[in-house]
């Protein structure tokens, strides 16, 4: 199979934590020229040495914000789906932090580039996994919340089968509650001055258009992942995103039409387009990914086989957040999409959505193998 190879960058320095801080502060990387769509962007930032007084002017990539849900998701791993009235046993137990927002934030950080992460938690001993795990992922949680009150952290039932599919039942929590009715300026700067914005649909649509209005107005490219609650999608979220990101199921639903074969696909992704988004990012399963802009030819990517399928559960979100990253970065869409299958194909490799996130060097490493 022939793949896109990248060249590893000097671009980005992976740093060891980074200590919560309350003000949004330019994370400092090496001099690198960073293209950004965004005219209001400055990418002028500072560095410290500490053995001088003297400050060197610096710039650094406009982050990557991802506002969304995060949920422990508990783990039930079995043979095969119960039928109706059945009781089985599961093989294992456990739980390990994810929901879509965390994983996509998750998934950015890996790749070393500078993400924020904008969502809630609850008060309880959940909240701490997932906030631990997204910290030591390298994410920066200036603006995630924890909720008092007795709301609970969000929280999803996996039933793992030994093939390494999945099926989930999320239970909203947190990400679904005590949201404010108006978002505060300081979620909305961070916001405006990304260099893209992840959106995922287990928060409210409310939140939703708030945030994809204000990245719209700023001039930030907006990708909504289709993945979350079963509902019409509303058409003022929909004229505020850019690209627009089902699986096949979710294109089927949420377009009332068959996506049993590509050429199904194709008119679905037409009807998304009649809806106000431009561009449709349709995830494929097994059989690749496909991009498909108004009045162009689609763009389509065939998987990168897994050596060995584990867990598809975070395989959509890192693939998601991986188009993402290379689209910032400056890439192709056509590289993008092969970035981003490579990243898909190391994640179903491991356990556990955000345990699974593979890093850069991983995948510039199965793209030069392919």
């Amino acid at each position: 199979m022939e793949g896109i190879a990248f060249s590893p960058s000097n671009n980005f320095n992976c740093y060891p934590q980074i200590h919560p801080i309350k003000t949004l502060i330019p994370i400092p990387f090496r001099f690198c020229n960073y293209k950004t769509n965004n005219p209001n962007q400055s990418l002028l930032s500072f560095s410290i040495n500490s053995s001088k007084t003297t400050q060197t002017p610096i710039t650094q990539p406009p982050p990557l914000v991802v506002v969304g849900s995060a949920n422990a998701d508990i783990y039930v791993e079995i043979d095969r789906l119960p039928t109706e009235g059945e009781t089985i046993s599961a093989k294992n137990g456990q739980t390990l932090a994810g929901g879509k927002g965390a994983n996509q934030a998750t998934c950015g950080a890996k790749l070393s580039y500078p993400t924020y992460f904008v969502g809630q938690v609850g008060d309880d001993a959940h909240g701490k996994l997932i906030t631990q795990a997204l910290g030591n992922g390298g994410v920066r949680l200036e603006y995630l919340k924890s909720l008092g009150g007795g709301v609970p952290t969000g929280h999803a039932v996996v039933m793992l089968q030994s093939n390494g599919q999945n099926s989930i039942i999320i239970v909203g929590g947190a990400n679904m509650s005590s949201w404010p009715d108006k978002l505060s300026d300081q979620d909305l700067d961070v916001v405006k001055n990304a260099g893209i914005v992840l959106l995922q649909r287990e928060i409210p649509d409310s939140v939703n258009i708030q945030v994809a209005k204000a990245a719209k107005g700023a001039g930030v490219t907006v990708i909504m992942d289709a993945g979350g609650m079963d509902a019409p999608m509303p058409q003022e979220l929909l004229k505020f995103v850019d690209i627009f990101s089902p699986n096949e199921s979710e294109l089927r639903r949420l377009t009332g039409m068959p996506t049993d074969n590509f050429e199904q696909i194709s008119q679905a992704a037409a009807k998304c387009h009649k809806m106000g988004v431009k561009q449709v990012l349709v995830k494929l399963g097994a059989k690749g990914s496909a991009l498909f802009i108004e009045g162009e030819e689609p763009i389509t990517q065939p998987i990168i086989p897994a050596a060995q399928v584990v867990d598809t559960t975070g395989a959509g979100d890192t693939f998601t957040a991986s188009f993402a990253v290379a689209l910032v970065e400056g890439k192709s869409k056509r590289e993008c999409l092969n970035f981003a299958a490579a990243a898909a194909s190391l994640c179903v490799q491991v356990k556990g959505a955000i345990p699974s996130m593979p890093d850069r060097k991983s995948i510039l490493n199965l793209l030069q193998s392919v």
